[in-house]
């Protein structure tokens, strides 16, 4: 088999020849390093290349004439050894989180070199997307149970620093007070299924894919710690000086992807399970409306402060790499420009995805997004969604009824307002029978003391609603 350090060098140049002899034609490689299980990623790798966006978007007017490209696709499970092959040259762009987008920078300032990173693909202004799960059988409730334990993360993750930050946040000190120890999220799986580890700290999509597969629970959440996280795309700066044409149509390709997956989540969230395995409900939990993250390609403050932080939380700050010389957003304008969008207007856009739909039940328009519920039934293209979790679940018990199955059944966190799945969440009923959902039993006490009304899990908001009908 031909290696791929091989094909690469093979696609440096070729020779062709004309009717009237021979003649020189270049051919560029373009080298994409992609974390195809890191589903926030996929606007800026997987949906390109399933769909063959990049082929389409390419220059081919000016000094691109008469080139042929070699596209080279290579995934990762994680952002270290993505970064290892940009800096060994073997990959043009990466995609991957703050944490180990800061590290590449600190990489190729090491080897004299410097890249860029180009633009946000996902994200929270907040910190959702890490967070920290617990074996299902566990008696953990909150962090605050973690004290004396040993947790688990992927060292030099963005979810690592959300851990380190989140102790911290405790005034407990983070090598006495807890042990943390390094684990890759695909070890971490079974270690919670056979209760192996007390707890475990990870990024998209797995602190959400585990509670999911039955066998952990979430039990903090990364907007609980308020430290921005997002993944990104990332260039060889060398290669973006020698083709800036290259680097604006690659981001191209991500708007494009971005703009699908907005209109049809569900269909691209089947893509990405199909080739990812991740189920395709844990895909929408993030990409569909009112996602767990946003989708968004600028340069917010809260992002730009994530880069900095992850090199200082991660004991880097000897570096003298700025920050400034890494994060740049002249493409990503230009890219957004080409499309016929406003950079600086999105820029000041703190907003969830929207939703734009009417309840399933009622038809009436839905304008209150605090309280939302969606139903996903098996077999059907779109996702149903609904005022709240009270008119869902009335639903829900009349689609069983006719003998539905359902896939899955989501809710808004009342607080914070991520997504959650609803079979995992707590829900206060209010006396005039309303419905608020939460990540976790302690802030449906907290709302319950505030407000009135009676803490419920899924299976007691369930049995409230058939009662009441």
């Amino acid at each position: 088999m031909i290696s791929f350090q091989f094909a690469r060098m093979v696609a440096i140049a070729v020779v062709t020849f004309g009717l009237a002899g021979a003649s020189q034609a270049e051919t560029i490689c373009v080298a994409v390093g992609t974390q195809d299980t890191t589903i926030n990623c996929a606007t800026g790798g997987l949906l390109i290349r399933e769909l063959k966006l990049l082929e389409k978007l390419l220059p081919r007017e000016g000094k691109y004439k008469d080139v042929t490209y070699d596209i080279q696709w290579k995934n990762f499970t994680s952002g270290a050894p993505l970064t290892n092959e940009m800096v060994a040259g073997k990959l043009d762009f990466g995609a991957m989180a703050d944490f180990p987008g800061s590290l590449n920078g600190v990489a190729f300032q090491k080897a004299g070199r410097r890249s860029l990173f180009i633009s946000v693909l996902s994200g929270s202004t907040k910190g959702s997307g890490n967070g920290i799960v617990v074996p299902a059988s566990s008696s953990v409730r909150s962090i605050d149970d973690l004290k004396g334990k040993t947790i688990s993360v992927p060292f030099a993750s963005t979810s690592h620093g959300m851990l380190l930050h989140a102790i911290e946040a405790k005034g407990w000190n983070a090598e006495t007070n807890v042990k943390i120890i390094t684990q890759a999220p695909e070890v971490a799986g079974p270690a919670l299924q056979a209760n192996k580890i007390e707890a475990h700290a990870d990024f998209v999509p797995f602190a959400e894919l585990f509670p999911w597969r039955g066998y952990a629970r979430k039990i903090f959440d990364g907007s609980q710690a308020n430290a921005p996280t997002f993944h990104g795309s990332l260039v060889d700066a060398e290669y973006a000086q020698k083709y800036p044409e290259i680097v604006v149509a690659y981001l191209r390709a991500a708007i494009k992807a971005d703009r699908l997956i907005t209109e049809e989540p569900e269909k691209y969230s089947e893509v990405i399970a199909r080739v990812t395995g991740i189920e395709a409900e844990v895909d929408y939990l993030f990409h569909g409306p009112l996602g767990l993250q946003t989708r968004d390609l600028t340069w917010k403050d809260e992002y730009r402060q994530a880069v900095a932080t992850s090199i200082k939380t991660l004991k880097r700050a000897d570096s003298d790499l700025d920050i400034n010389q890494l994060v740049t957003d002249k493409y990503i304008r230009i890219a957004l420009s080409q499309a016929g969008r406003d950079y600086d207007a999105e820029l000041k856009n703190y907003a969830q995805l929207p939703l734009k739909a009417r309840d399933a039940a009622t038809g009436a328009e839905i304008t209150d997004f605090s309280r939302v519920a969606e139903i996903w039934v098996k077999d059907e293209p779109r996702v149903r969604h609904y005022t709240s979790p009270e008119n869902a679940l009335t639903a829900l018990a009349g689609l069983e009824k006719e003998g539905k199955t359902i896939r899955v059944v989501y809710a808004q966190d009342r607080e914070s307002g991520i997504k959650l799945f609803a079979s995992q969440a707590w829900f206060v009923r209010s006396a005039n029978g309303e419905l608020n959902a939460f990540l976790l039993k302690e802030g449906a006490e907290r709302w319950s003391k505030a407000h009135g009304g009676h803490v419920l899990d899924y299976a007691g908001a369930r049995e409230a609603i058939v009662a009441s009908r």
